[in-house]
């Protein structure tokens, strides 16, 4: 497991804003090809579940944004 770890780190120093954007709209697009074979009784739930998960996902990643950016302000 620790290598596949670090295979994440080694991709992520090599890689610029362009292959992070690749990347999400691959796994968007796996969302929607999922979504679209998801039973029409149970579609509610996986909303939640999404909804919960881009919630969660979403904090912590603003909360690296705004730490960049409070350190860019700072050194101004």
């Amino acid at each position: 497991m620790n290598q596949l770890f670090e295979l994440g780190n080694q991709y992520a120093a090599k890689s610029d804003w362009r292959d992070f954007a690749l990347t999400k709209i691959c796994l968007f697009s796996l969302g929607v090809i999922a979504g679209t074979c998801i039973d029409p009784q149970k579609k509610k739930c996986a909303r939640i579940m999404a909804a919960g998960a881009f919630g969660a996902t979403y904090i912590i990643l603003m909360k690296k944004v705004y730490e960049i950016v409070k350190g860019m302000m700072e050194k101004r």
